[in-house]
């Protein structure tokens, strides 16, 4: 059942997001940073616990998903250490993402020879 809760949560959010592509001019770039402040709005205002808690990897994923887990990590290191919490906890709680979107698109350059646009 938590597969199936995943995949519909999961895949709800990715349909909107694509409604949202689809029916604006915004940049797909754009729409990624809207995401992610979209997922730190969520978890300040206590609405994406619940749905984590109830999805699971199907809202952890998406990229408002990445967000939450920075407010998470930040909220964290603000209790934990104070003022520079903020700075250092959203590193700390994404550092294993980060990394591995760095790793990943470091070898893809390798494999696939990427050329600028003129």
């Amino acid at each position: 059942m938590m597969f199936l809760k995943a995949f519909l949560v999961g895949g709800l959010i990715c349909g909107l997001i694509q409604i949202l592509m689809d029916r604006t001019k915004l940049l797909p770039g754009r729409i990624m940073v809207l995401l992610v402040c979209l997922g730190i709005v969520a978890g300040v205002l206590g609405i994406y616990k619940p749905l984590v808690d109830f999805a699971g990897a199907g809202a952890t994923v998406p990229l408002c998903g990445f967000g939450y887990s920075l407010w998470e990590g930040v909220k964290g290191a603000i209790n934990d250490e104070g003022f520079i919490g903020v700075f250092k906890g959203g590193f700390s709680a994404s550092s294993i993402g980060i990394s591995a979107s760095l790793l990943i698109s470091y070898l893809a350059s390798l494999i696939f020879n990427p050329k600028m646009k003129k």
